[in-house]
């Protein structure tokens, strides 16, 4: 028994299997209008100031916003002031200050141009080499590009830990049976020959430290130069040449002295008898360190041997021995302090006070064009030459005939001529 396949009749003519389709009713549909824009202003917008606690204010002032001319529908503008919830936002997340409302319709947390001063907000580290020279007063400080020195180059001995155990342990037995001796047989020659080593050893140790920082001068001296054009990356050289200043030149703290690489300012005071002492280790009857100044920063050295100029890293904290002898500037005792109103006036920038004393005010510096000596390690770093302080310290070996253990000092050492204002070449 066959049974019969429903069909029916298109409006084209056209006969096809199936019901025909029963069609539904649309649910009507409400009309849609744009939004127009409000510009930012609260009372047209009535949701928006309830969602970030705007306060209403009706004044009859009309806001600045609203003689702007008028803008197109919302549509047309993405970054209108209507609030959208997009992909890349956030949430809104309340902020602890009062919020305002700019001109432009945007919602920030204050006035523009509020920062932790009340200034702009600025990113970074503030260095005061605006000018391109900056005052060497404690006041006016330098940023981290100059580094700021503080004690005097610390100068060792570089004596193998074992020697120094084996001599104390034999100068004590050397002692211990001297003694026994002259006590039990009552001869004190072992006590005499004991002291015949022990004396020798003694002066020799005075005479290192009277004369250690000499002898490295003299060491630094006679190093021999290296010439920047054959020199390898990690060879330690001695470059000897003019200097130029970086991109921070520095400035004296009393003279005034312009365009240095290299600055040192030390206000020294002689103790008497029950006087007042500079710094807690100052003894009777001596000259004490009572405020002391040393800042350098990195330049150019041309070498004398090639002619290349290389790129000396004493910034940013480097270790740097600098061996600048300072010249006198001023002589104060109780009677002349009166006479020199600059001294005073220096001595008021620093909060130093100016009673009965007897100082000394001394200086040093490189001005640029000066003749200098640097010792350290060769860089080369897309083709720029660099010399920079040696990880390890330097030693100078022993030294036979000036009677002289080897002695050590860390950083990149810096020398100078004494007679620096006659040798300096305008740059």
């Amino acid at each position: 028994m066959t049974s019969r396949i429903p069909s029916h009749q298109l409006s084209s003519g056209l006969y096809v299997s199936g019901r025909p389709e029963q069609l539904k009713e649309r649910p009507p549909t409400m009309a849609s209008r744009a939004v127009p824009y409000t510009g930012g202003d609260v009372k047209k917008s009535g949701e928006l100031g309830k969602m970030f606690d705007i306060q209403v204010v009706d004044d009859q002032t009309p806001p600045p916003f609203s003689k702007l001319p008028s803008r197109p529908s919302s549509s047309s503008q993405p970054n209108s002031g209507s609030v959208r919830s997009g992909s890349n936002s956030g949430p809104v997340k309340k902020s602890s200050g009062p919020l305002s409302l700019q001109p432009t319709g945007l919602i920030t947390s204050g006035p523009l141009g509020s920062g932790p001063v009340g200034g702009p907000r600025r990113s970074g580290q503030l260095d005061h080499s605006g000018s391109g020279t900056v005052s060497g007063s404690s006041k006016a400080a330098y940023g981290s590009s100059v580094t700021s020195l503080g004690e005097d180059v610390k100068v060792g001995f570089r004596v193998s830990r074992a020697v120094v155990w084996v001599v104390m342990v034999v100068v004590a037995v050397g002692v211990m049976v001297g003694a026994f001796l002259m006590v039990a047989v009552k001869k004190a020659v072992v006590l005499v020959a004991v002291g015949a080593v022990v004396g020798p050893l003694l002066m020799g140790m005075m005479w290192n430290c009277v004369w250690g920082r000499r002898g490295l001068l003299g060491f630094v001296k006679r190093y021999p130069d290296a010439e920047l054009r054959g020199a390898i990356d990690g060879q330690y050289v001695k470059v000897t040449g003019v200097v130029t200043c970086g991109s921070i030149p520095l400035e004296s703290s009393y003279q005034r002295v312009p365009r240095c690489v290299y600055v040192s300012t030390e206000l020294y005071e002689y103790k008497g008898w029950g006087g007042k002492s500079a710094n807690p280790k100052h003894r009777c009857f001596s000259w004490g360190t009572r405020h002391s100044e040393k800042y350098v920063s990195d330049f150019y050295v041309s070498d004398f041997q090639s002619g290349l100029r290389a790129l000396v890293k004493a910034g940013y904290g480097a270790k740097v021995a600098p061996f600048v002898k300072p010249s006198t500037v001023v002589n104060i005792t109780k009677g002349n302090i009166d006479s020199s109103p600059s001294f005073v006036r220096w001595l008021a920038e620093r909060n130093l006070s100016s009673d009965d004393r007897t100082m000394c005010l001394k200086e040093g510096y490189i001005k640029e064009g000066s003749t200098v000596s640097v010792m350290g390690v060769v860089r080369r770093h897309d083709n720029v030459l660099m010399i920079v302080p040696s990880t390890e310290p330097v030693s100078t070996g022993c030294q036979w005939t000036r009677c002289l253990l080897p002695t050590y000092v860390e950083g990149l050492i810096l020398t100078c001529d004494d007679t620096q204002d006659a040798d300096v070449v305008p740059v």
